[in-house]
């Protein structure tokens, strides 16, 4: 701010809290200079979120103390960090095999975003060409959001989904959707081997690939009930 702003902030301020006049031309003179002197670099306004008038009343609101030109630094310092920190940087026009110029581009950038003359770019957009489809419409056309080679290539670190997977597109009723008699086991959990020892206690208990035979007869019951068979 210049001095004519500081004129106009400390008239404002004066205002608000009438603690901070001062009367005399000497230290009137003074107290401008200090806070010009201190104020430089902060502005009166920007377009994207700062104005001092605010600072100052919310400080005069939120504190028993007459502001000073301190407090307004601050409060834009911490207006530019939060503005820097929510601003993740754009690719750069410029050409990426000339660093200087991909450099000169994104601090010209930044410096616009803390200094309030362009607003954060607070995300990253991931863009194709072409209109984006909704994902609905995409979900229906290739059936699942995991892509058939990928899903070929987790069955095998995942056998007991792939197996129900299989069984369920080959059209046998899907055992995990019951509780298994046998083994206890929760609807969506798969089957576990369970080894017990003379006395009853568990020695074992592995996850198995396929369901028990009994929970396959309970699923296609209650899949018959459901069909009205």
């Amino acid at each position: 701010m210049d001095r004519r702003e500081v004129a106009a902030v400390l008239a404002y301020t004066g205002r608000l809290d009438p603690r901070t006049i001062r009367t005399g031309t000497g230290e009137a003179r003074d107290q401008i200079a200090q806070w010009q002197e201190l104020l430089d670099d902060v502005p009166f306004a920007t377009d994207h979120g700062w104005d001092v008038r605010e600072a100052i009343r919310t400080h005069i609101l939120d504190s028993p103390y007459p502001i000073l030109p301190v407090d307004v630094a601050r409060r834009w310092q911490a207006h530019r960090r939060d503005r820097l920190d929510r601003h993740t940087d754009p690719t750069p026009e410029a050409d990426p095999d000339d660093p200087a110029a991909w450099r000169t581009e994104l601090l010209r950038t930044r410096n616009a975003v803390a200094v309030g003359v362009a607003a954060p770019s607070t995300h990253r957009q991931l863009t194709s060409e072409g209109r984006p489809r909704d994902i609905e419409e995409r979900l229906r056309e290739i059936g699942s959001c995991i892509p058939p080679e990928a899903r070929a290539q987790l069955a095998r670190y995942r056998p007991a989904r792939a197996a129900r997977e299989t069984a369920v597109a080959s059209g046998v009723p899907d055992a995990l959707s019951v509780r298994c008699q046998w083994c206890h086991a929760p609807a969506g959990s798969p089957c576990r081997q369970r080894r017990t020892s003379p006395d009853g206690s568990v020695r074992g208990n592995a996850v198995r690939a396929t369901p028990h035979p009994s929970r396959i007869h309970l699923a296609t019951a209650r899949l018959d009930r459901q069909q009205g068979v």
